[in-house]
């Protein structure tokens, strides 16, 4: 599912990263209109849907690793040169840090899960120290 609240959302970035449950193809293309778009498969992704488990994604100054899961990170992100974690899969907006290292859960901008905030996220390189604003679209 893809809202218009989040299209409208997302408007102006440079890049747009789904950590995972994209659905299908013509989500990614939708996406690709706005800013170059890096996606990871999620569990409820199509088989045909050809993604990645995970990405390394450089962005200005930042090295990201986008996972869906951020259980299943088996590496050490610091020890990498990673900045940022982007994960999904929980579907709750949220950040932390952890050893010098900022992990992200954006939410969901499609359909609501459970009673969480339907939300997308932002992050501006310019701005340090780096942080998420999550924008809670209006439905």
């Amino acid at each position: 599912m893809l809202r218009p609240q989040a299209l409208h959302a997302l408007r102006g970035s440079d890049l747009i990263i789904h950590a995972g449950d994209v659905g299908n193809a013509s989500i990614l293309d939708a996406l690709k209109e706005i800013a170059p778009t890096i996606a990871v498969k999620g569990n409820i992704d199509a088989k045909g849907l050809a993604l990645p488990i995970a990405a390394l994604v450089e962005a200005g100054p930042a090295r990201m690793h986008v996972i869906r899961d951020v259980k299943e990170l088996n590496m050490d992100p610091a020890g990498l040169g990673i900045h940022i974690v982007v994960s999904g899969h929980s579907h709750k907006p949220s950040q932390s840090e952890r050893g010098g290292v900022l992990y992200i859960n954006p939410g969901t901008a499609g359909p609501r899960r459970f009673r969480l905030p339907v939300s997308v996220a932002m992050l501006d390189f310019a701005k340090r120290p780096w942080s998420a604003v999550f924008i809670e679209l209006k439905l």
